[in-house]
């Protein structure tokens, strides 16, 4: 007999602080399903053992977190064509045979959530400027490219590690040096955060936006807190901002619907929920 209880959850390490079960939580509740979304906190050496073990347990699929976002890529049976680009997957699911199917719907959040601040928002409105190098920034670069951008600035406290990364994306993505960064952002249309600089106990990040039009949108990855210090100064001047609670959100949604089936909306009373918990 078929399990009727649909279980999903997040692996990470550590993993306590997700606000994943929350979200996902609040629209079984919403849609008034037969589930439920937990916390899987899975070591490093652990980790091909556990999502080996979701089809075992009878588990629609999970998240996949810091640490294991790229590591895990090599412990499922598919991965999406997006995800292999990004480098990294962050949703599994159980397939009705048993395979496990690897994605990575960062991008999508990331994108929809420019939209829900900007409706009327276009990928190739102008320059973007995109600061760091690492996975996020892939999966930033990624989505905007797919979204239509022409025009993207890579910006890096290490140099070689911004080349790196432009060179697997062609001519519509060139390296700033950071001292270069400020000049970087003159007649930009998008300015993009993936570092953690302004993170809760991380120092503020070391920008000054005199030379960014005060038109541009200023997006930061960072949720905690809800506004940093550089979404602050870039309010405070004029711009309009979106910070990473968004794409938080809205990278749940696809995900939500491969496990239960219903494609859900991101609300007030989710952002509400979400923010009381900080």
């Amino acid at each position: 007999m078929k399990n009727t209880f649909t279980i999903a959850g997040v692996m990470g390490w550590p993993v306590a602080h997700s606000r994943s079960p929350l979200i996902h939580n609040h629209w079984i509740r919403q849609h008034q399903l037969n589930g439920a979304y937990g916390l899987f906190p899975v070591n490093p050496i652990d980790l091909e053992a556990a999502i080996r073990g979701l089809q075992a347990l009878g588990l629609a699929g999970c998240n996949i977190t810091i640490p294991h976002k790229v590591n895990a890529m090599a412990c499922v049976d598919w991965v999406d064509p997006l995800a292999r680009r990004m480098g990294a997957i962050n949703t599994i699911v159980v397939q009705s045979d048993g395979a496990l199917h690897g994605f990575n719907n960062d991008g999508f959040g990331f994108i929809q959530s420019l939209l829900e601040s900007q409706p009327n928002w276009h990928a190739n409105a102008g320059p973007i400027a995109v600061l760091g190098a690492g996975g996020a920034a892939r999966g930033v670069v990624v989505s905007l490219l797919d979204a239509g951008a022409t025009n993207i600035r890579l910006i890096n406290r290490t140099h070689s590690k911004a080349q790196e990364l432009a060179q697997a994306f062609g001519p519509a993505v060139t390296t700033v040096k950071w001292e270069a960064r400020e000049d970087a952002l003159t007649g930009a249309a998008l300015l993009v955060n993936t570092t953690n600089q302004g993170m809760d106990g991380e120092p503020a990040l070391a920008l000054r936006l005199n030379k960014l039009p005060v038109e541009a949108l200023v997006c930061d990855a960072v949720y905690i807190p809800l506004e940093t210090p550089l979404l602050q100064e870039a309010r405070l001047r004029g711009n309009s901002t979106v910070n990473g609670l968004g794409m938080l959100l809205h990278q749940a949604r696809p995900a939500f619907q491969a496990w239960f089936g219903v494609l859900p909306d991101v609300t007030h009373a989710l952002y509400e929920e979400v923010i009381n918990t900080f």
